[in-house]
């Protein structure tokens, strides 16, 4: 018999590996070098995400190497709000669409818009 340890994740944000395809795609024809994943306050509800091609982190920022030449800054005003959030890119129809599956969210706005934390 064995016995494993739960070591939780600190990471903040995670892709999957269509989005990290895809955002390996959009660097490669870009003059940026990173993701900027961050938030503002916005909507009926409270909170949206803000995608950013960026030069690099700023100062305070989390960083996540997420391979194929993708580097995610999370932006540390918007850390508590992200922590755990898993980022897909999803094709609907003919159109491809970034999701954020947030495990910290507690209400959405019907418009999809905004969301709001516990």
């Amino acid at each position: 018999m064995s016995v494993e340890t739960f070591v939780p994740s600190n990471t903040v944000v995670s892709l999957t590996d269509a989005a990290r395809k895809h955002f390996s795609k959009k660097l490669a024809s870009s003059d940026k070098s990173w993701i900027r994943v961050s938030t503002r306050v916005s909507g009926c509800t409270g909170y949206a995400y803000v995608l950013d091609f960026a030069d690099g982190p700023q100062a305070g920022d989390e960083t996540l190497d997420a391979g194929d030449n993708v580097n995610v800054a999370v932006a540390s005003d918007a850390v508590t709000l992200l922590r755990g959030t898993e980022i897909d890119y999803v094709m609907e129809g003919v159109n491809g669409i970034i999701k954020y599956h947030n495990p910290n969210v507690v209400d959405e706005c019907g418009c999809g818009e905004s969301f709001n934390i516990g």
